[in-house]
């Protein structure tokens, strides 16, 4: 979008705010948010010279300014939907996957979503907590693995194989990255079926 010094940037912006609005909807695909960003942050790259060039006439630029805030306020949703959309995708795949390395690369996959989204908004609580989320399921499905040997090897009546098993999974489990109460419980969980054996 090539925005023109002075009013015709206002129209700019109206422009994008009328293809955004098109874009908007409740079955919006999360690749459609990601356009709708980027378009913001195409328009907002170049607020700087339209400010320079839009002369002093008070009225303009003071359009210009609401119409960079509702640009930012959209980018900002644009991209948490993007984001949010794009992960629940992934995650979702991942969890259908069969084989652990399939489950553990889709869900990386939705990592590097949150992580580019944390680049552009790195306090964002919603973010935060969908990529303590994601590492909690990586966490757990390389941990899973552990205790699914260890049951495997309880029901033949391996019981020092089984709690060795167990005992990986604690290994692993504290070296995981993932949130301390997903931790914890995993840990609880563990330790009780080494304690039936």
């Amino acid at each position: 979008m090539t925005m023109e010094p002075g009013p015709p940037s206002v129209a700019a912006m109206r422009a994008l705010q009328q293809r955004i609005a098109e874009m908007d909807g409740a079955n919006v695909s999360p690749e459609t948010h990601r356009e709708a960003y980027r378009l913001c942050e195409q328009y907002l790259s170049n607020f700087d010279e339209v400010m320079r060039t839009a002369g002093s006439a008070a009225d303009i630029r003071a359009a210009l300014r609401a119409g960079q805030e509702r640009v930012r306020a959209l980018q900002r949703k644009h991209l948490l939907s993007w984001a949010r959309g794009e992960t629940t995708r992934l995650t979702h795949e991942a969890q259908r996957r069969v084989r652990l390395s399939d489950r553990i690369e889709t869900a990386q996959q939705a990592l590097e979503v949150l992580d580019e989204a944390l680049r552009a908004y790195p306090g964002e609580p919603e973010l935060l907590q969908s990529w303590v989320a994601v590492r909690n399921f990586i966490a757990s499905v390389k941990v899973g693995q552990w205790v699914e040997m260890a049951e495997r090897a309880a029901f033949r009546g391996k019981y020092n194989r089984a709690v060795a098993r167990y005992r990986d999974a604690l290994f692993y489990l504290s070296r995981a990255e993932m949130g301390e109460a997903a931790r914890e419980e995993a840990e609880e969980r563990i330790n009780r079926e080494i304690e039936l054996l």
